[in-house]
């Protein structure tokens, strides 16, 4: 996917998100919302990155903690569709992986600890003020509740929440093989 491409799918999950909608005005107000800046700068950052342009990588990175309050350090990596729904005061390490679709609400923290960062499946929400620290691996479509603090695996289709977060919802087909 091209930079533009990339972008555009940004948008267009958080326009879905936010308004239900992809039409031509919903695009415009996400690109407006809080947080689109933020998207936007991280996507130049990555960009710059992957063409060792590393002088435009620390600008990028640099504008998005002064003007966006958001810290998404050089080397984190995230597919198409990120969205953050609000930028203020997140918080990611940059050995941070993440797949495409992750929904990311205001004040989370996806952190190292001793060197080894969190691993994001697909299609993951993360809501406000969690906390996601360490060697984790978090399953494509889970969901980690507002002030959650993920120190563990979280399966596919799981929801977390809690301090330290644990499992409160399970997908629907082991429920139905138990």
């Amino acid at each position: 996917m091209s930079l533009l491409q990339t972008i555009l799918e940004d948008f267009r999950r958080k326009a879905l998100w936010c308004y239900q909608a992809t039409d031509r005005r919903s695009l415009c107000k996400a690109f407006c919302t809080d947080g689109g800046m933020a998207m936007v700068l991280y996507r130049l950052m990555q960009w710059s990155r992957h063409r060792r342009l590393s002088i435009l990588e620390m600008i990028f990175n640099k504008l998005n903690a002064v003007l966006c309050n958001c810290i998404i350090g050089r080397g984190a990596e995230f597919g198409p569709g990120l969205v953050l729904i609000h930028s203020t005061g997140v918080v990611v390490n940059g050995g941070v992986r993440g797949g495409s679709g992750i929904h990311i609400e205001h004040q989370v923290t996806i952190g190292a600890e001793q060197r080894m960062s969190p691993r994001l499946g697909n299609d993951v929400f993360i809501g406000a003020g969690a906390k996601i620290i360490g060697n984790v691996k978090v399953g494509n479509g889970a969901r980690i509740g507002a002030n959650a603090v993920v120190i563990e695996d979280v399966p596919q289709g799981c929801t977390a929440v809690g301090v330290p977060a644990r499992i409160v919802a399970e997908p629907a087909e082991w429920k139905l093989a138990a």
